[in-house]
């Protein structure tokens, strides 16, 4: 086999489409455009949600809602996790759960929810437990202290 004897796989390529090259070829005359009309011009055409001049639907709709830029955002973090990634009687704070790969970054803080088992105790310090959370640290024999 050599260089000049090497092809695509049948069906693999298409043949190109010459728009407006003639009568004969199909597409010729008006390129399949019709006739006149916004649509034929060059550049023709509206933009996506233009309804002919009509009040366009995004604007006839009512605002809904608003951002509170005064809420604090906790990152999340599991009993489950805190109990896998670190020894019995280690004390637990944002910078010992970023530095495990548990979290990226601590937002506001660092809530710590019950999802899993704790049976390590543990001395947690965090801006926020949940109440359940709470109980099974120190079920466990462990301290959550809020930051």
């Amino acid at each position: 086999m050599k260089l000049h004897e090497l092809s695509p796989i049948p069906g693999s390529t298409h043949v190109a489409k010459r728009k407006g090259r003639g009568a004969g070829s199909g597409n010729g005359k008006t390129a399949g455009k019709g006739h006149k009309g916004q649509k034929a011009r060059s550049g023709g055409g509206v933009r996506p949600g233009f309804e002919g001049g009509q009040m366009p639907l995004q604007r006839r709709l009512p605002k809904r809602g608003f951002v509170n830029i005064f809420s604090t955002k906790y990152q999340i973090v599991n009993l489950g996790d805190l109990n896998e990634k670190f020894e019995d009687g280690a004390v637990i704070d944002a910078e010992a759960i970023i530095a495990s790969g548990l979290t990226k970054k601590a937002y506001d803080g660092i809530k710590v929810l019950a999802n899993g088992e704790v049976t390590k105790n543990f001395t947690i310090k965090a801006a926020a437990f949940s109440k359940t959370a709470k109980e099974m640290i120190e079920k466990a024999g462990g301290k959550a202290e809020v930051i």
